[in-house]
């Protein structure tokens, strides 16, 4: 499978012709960098030596994630490793993985291994949209971690939003101190944040055949803001 198509309508095209009512992971960032989401930089090697030339290209540490139309829940087969410091560790990471995949999924089609930069942590956010059958597609902001988990802090709008409404999204929820400052900590880059939401809202004005999205998480640090995964499916 070529992963190189630049235009939204070829990257969903390729899906819904391959029977798959979802984007690739590698597709899905493909998507969200067209419309200027900032996401890690990341290649797909399709075998271990593009992994190590690939991880020295982007420079360590990085993230290894396989990349299959079978294998949707990564982190459930131990199909992710995180952190990875040099190449021997790469090396031990690919082996693990591919060992990992076959053990829980042997018949699964492997397309090859995202080779993802490994950003520093920060407060992590996530923007998701699903879509109503009545309403139409809504845009979701929340706190990454223990706030969406167990807290269930996150506010919604109908799309398409504007500046005005997304701003009011962060102040909406319960940890938005976090993101201002909290005891002197320096605040957050909400204009990050927002810039993710407002072009997320036009990435689905122009594609509304994606019925749910998720980026998440989204690490927000004192200036700027990186997805590192994304998830889409499609209507069909």
């Amino acid at each position: 499978m070529g992963l190189n198509m630049s235009m939204p309508k070829d990257i969903i095209s390729r899906a819904l012709s391959e029977g798959r009512n979802f984007l690739l992971e590698p597709e899905a960032k493909l998507l969200c960098a067209y419309y200027g989401i900032p996401v890690t930089k990341f290649k797909i090697a399709r075998n271990l030596d593009e992994a190590k030339r690939f991880a020295s290209e982007i420079g360590y540490p990085v993230v290894l994630k396989i990349v299959s139309p079978d294998v949707l829940h990564k982190t459930d087969v131990g199909a992710v490793i995180v952190n990875i410091k040099n190449e021997e560790e790469l090396v031990r990471a690919y082996n693990t993985i591919m060992e990992n995949v076959k053990k829980h999924k042997p018949n699964a089609r492997i397309i090859g291994m995202i080779v993802q930069e490994f950003v520093p942590q920060s407060l992590e956010v996530i923007v998701g949209v699903s879509k109503d059958p009545q309403f139409g597609h809504a845009i979701m902001f929340g706190l990454g971690g223990i706030f969406v988990e167990v807290l269930k802090d996150v506010t919604f709008r109908i799309l398409p939003i504007t500046d005005k409404e997304a701003r009011e999204m962060l102040r909406e929820v319960k940890g938005y101190p976090l993101l201002k400052g909290y005891r002197g900590r320096e605040p957050l880059d909400e204009d990050a944040i927002v810039d993710i939401m407002i072009k997320v809202s036009k990435m689905i004005e122009e594609n509304p055949m994606i019925s749910q999205l998720d980026l998440n998480p989204i690490i927000v640090y004192t200036k700027g803001a990186k997805v590192v995964d994304a998830r889409i499916i499609l209507e069909t």
